[in-house]
């Protein structure tokens, strides 16, 4: 989940050297932190967040099969 959401972050954003992914694991869930330059931020939310709510739709659809919930946080 790590490396989907630092693919999409590097194509949005205009400082991809920037772009930190880290990623935590509980007993019931894995939490995936995206950390971009500020300027870069809105582009990663979008307007009314919806950049950021597809990007957590289409890390729901990949982690289906894990059995663990995913969170994507934007940090």
């Amino acid at each position: 989940m790590k490396e989907l959401v630092r693919v999409i972050a590097v194509s949005l954003v205009d400082h991809p050297e920037e772009v930190v992914v880290t990623e935590k694991e509980t007993d019931k869930a894995i939490v995936v932190e995206l950390h971009v330059a500020d300027s870069d931020m809105g582009k990663v939310i979008g307007k009314q967040g919806r950049i950021a709510k597809a990007i957590r739709t289409v890390v729901k659809a990949a982690s289906s099969g894990e059995g663990k919930k995913v969170i994507v946080d934007i940090a």
